[in-house]
């Protein structure tokens, strides 16, 4: 195991190193929060990439393959499709507004008042997406050190929080992009391959598993159409999922990109099933599924190859943490801490402050709130199906709705975020935080509520409307700040 502690050092230190080397890059809030909005479709997509593809995505995603067989890709699959169809019909007028939250565009799409509650919506997910990819960590350093659950989380989380805390978006996206390197070899080229191989090919496969196995719709029409709820429609929603966009050098950037980055998902869903398939034949009686992708890398892989392997999946989980942890950091200070600021100002005056450091302060505040709540959560999927709901069922219509329907109105808005996460909170005290319930009535409560308000309502100010049509069409926004001396070429 000398030679596969080593390969995990290194990479540790190598995340530490391009965290150091991406402060001398942010020496601006645009820099810091969305990369100067400087990257190219390399970059981009592979930074989206793997921001997307966490530890659900990999060490989930295989252990879905255990338990149901091929359809088991569909999870990871219906993230794909949200991205795929984010960036085709959406992107290029996220990334033409020029913004950092997604609050900020409701607060500009329907003249102010809607930024605040759906911020501390955003804020909830956010914050509960970056605690249930921390606890992640625990099940990847237990296989490889044979450490303490706090521990573990305590070191994977603190090395996320340095990095990120360091250089912003740009660490962020530099030790993406090393992440994504490392996933696609370490599962595809890898892991993958092996593992079918292990298991006899896939005639052995075939022979030794229930039809139900290969059967794509396996997993069952119900759940396949909860997951396109929650997954497909949060890509097209999220903080952490926006401010990537929010990064890209221009809007054909962030189509291809995307699309791009929404196509290896999909290779990557069929990849994890395939691998939890060939676990199955391996080890048909283990305890849990999700002990599937563990037990196969420490069983089956050479040395060297299984820490490149461990690191894969360290990094896949990674991506997913300091994406939503910046993501927080970025909604509490610039639509929750800001607006107080703001009051504050009109009364007393207020003090202009480095927002830089502002922001790195919150990425630092909120990475230790995400350690010290991970360290006491016990169930990662109830944690993440409660972020996943309030997010769908309180801001996917007024976001949609403010992209695509022009009566809607500022009282819509607040009504449909107000009506269907109130809707979802009490939907899970009466049928369970794990049933489906919760999200399709709350999303039907949410969008009944903001076409009925919204047309008892008068129209959104035409002054505010032509604001909106100007920053969609890429003018009225602040210009790109300037490149520093010493920074990197924008292409990459």
């Amino acid at each position: 195991m000398a030679v596969d502690y080593t390969v995990i050092v290194v990479y540790l230190a190598g995340m530490l190193a391009m965290g150091w080397w991406g402060m001398r890059r942010a020496r601006s809030k645009s820099e810091f929060l969305v990369a100067g909005r400087r990257l190219g479709p390399a970059m981009y997509s592979g930074t989206m990439a793997a921001s997307v593809l966490g530890g659900a995505s990999t060490i989930g995603g295989v252990g879905l393959g255990y338990k149901y067989g091929l359809s088991g890709a569909w999870m990871v699959l219906t993230i794909g499709l949200g991205l795929l169809a984010l960036s085709v019909f959406f992107s290029a007028r996220i990334a033409r507004l020029r913004v950092y939250t997604v609050s900020e565009m409701l607060d500009l799409r329907y003249g102010g008042r809607a930024g605040l509650i759906s911020g501390v919506v955003m804020w909830a997910y956010t914050l509960m997406l970056a605690v249930t990819s921390t606890i992640a960590y625990a099940t990847i350093f237990d296989v490889l050190f044979d450490l303490d659950r706090t521990v573990a989380i305590v070191l994977g989380g603190a090395i996320v929080v340095a990095y990120s805390t360091l250089g912003g978006m740009w660490s962020i996206t530099l030790t993406d992009m090393v992440q994504f390197v490392v996933k696609t070899v370490g599962v595809l080229l890898l892991l993958l391959p092996i593992a079918v191989v292990k298991a006899g090919g896939f005639s052995e496969m075939k022979a030794s598993l229930p039809t139900s196995y290969f059967d794509p719709l396996g997993i069952g029409g119900e759940t396949i159409f909860t997951y396109v709820l929650i997954y497909t429609f949060g890509m097209l929603i999220g903080q952490d999922i926006w401010q990537r966009v929010f990064t890209a050098r221009s809007d054909k950037v962030a189509r291809l990109g995307g699309t791009v980055a929404g196509t290896y998902c999909l290779v990557y869903a069929l990849a994890g099933a395939v691998i939890g398939t060939a676990a199955k034949v391996l080890y048909p009686d283990l305890t849990s599924a999700d002990d599937a992708f563990a037990t196969i890398v420490k069983d089956e892989l050479p040395i060297g190859v299984r820490g490149l392997v461990l690191a894969a999946a360290l990094a896949a989980v990674m991506s997913t943490s300091s994406g939503a942890l910046i993501a927080s950091a970025t909604v509490a200070n610039n639509d929750i801490w800001a607006r107080f600021k703001r009051i504050k100002g009109e009364i007393g005056g207020g003090e202009e402050q480095d927002e830089v450091k502002g922001n790195r302060v919150f990425i630092l505040v909120m990475g230790l709130a995400v350690i010290v709540i991970a360290t006491r959560l016990s169930s990662v999927v109830e944690g993440l199906t409660v972020a996943y709901d309030l997010l769908v069922g309180g801001l996917l219509v007024p976001i949609l709705g403010g992209l695509l329907w022009k009566r809607g109105t500022v009282s819509g808005a607040l009504a449909s975020v107000a009506v269907g996460g109130l809707a979802v909170v009490g939907l899970m005290v009466r049928y369970g935080i794990l049933a489906n319930e919760p999200v399709y009535y709350g999303l039907l409560a949410s969008l009944l509520s903001y076409v009925l308000v919204s047309y008892a309502t008068k129209p959104t100010d035409a002054a505010v409307l032509a604001v909106w049509r100007e920053r969609l069409a890429g003018a009225g926004a602040e210009p790109t700040e300037p490149v520093a001396a010493e920074a990197a070429p924008a292409h990459s």
